[in-house]
């Protein structure tokens, strides 16, 4: 009879060590996934770091007129064009800018959206040009002549 009841404490305490394990490793789960959650949560500041802000205006006739001003955030390298199109109401065709928040030339008027970035005309179509930290850009409505 003892060695009957020797087994059955033996089986007893196995089963609350495996049981006592088990609850463990649930807590290990939870304390893998707060480890994780911790790197999402840096990895979101480090990509809110890495974001740079840039400024852009809207104008027409040289500026004679502003439309609106807008610091935006950019990641360094992003495409004028997709940041333009996030942040504006952009009309486009073929990477060409036909209007901005509605404004457009008129029916026969000889002007088109010109764009300068840090107060240089862009060598590039605005579906083409990276933007740097820091970059001042300007689309203005404009006489092509």
């Amino acid at each position: 009879m003892r060695k009957w009841i020797l087994r059955f404490g033996s089986l007893l305490l196995a089963i609350s060590l495996l049981v006592g394990c088990t609850s463990g490793d649930n807590n290990g789960g939870q304390a893998v996934n707060n480890n994780n959650q911790q790197e999402t949560n840096e990895n979101n500041l480090e990509t809110s770091q890495n974001e740079d802000i840039i400024l852009i205006t809207i104008s027409i006739d040289d500026g004679e007129e502003i439309v609106t001003e807008k610091e935006v955030p950019v990641e360094d390298g992003a495409i004028l064009m997709d940041v333009m199109k996030e942040n504006f109401d952009i009309e486009e065709d073929g990477g060409f800018i036909n209007s901005i928040e509605g404004i457009a030339p008129e029916e026969g008027e000889e002007k088109a959206w010109m764009y300068f970035v840090n107060d240089e005309m862009a060598p590039v179509g605005a579906n083409e040009f990276e933007l740097s930290s820091g970059d001042k850009v300007v689309f203005d409505l404009q006489s092509w002549e």
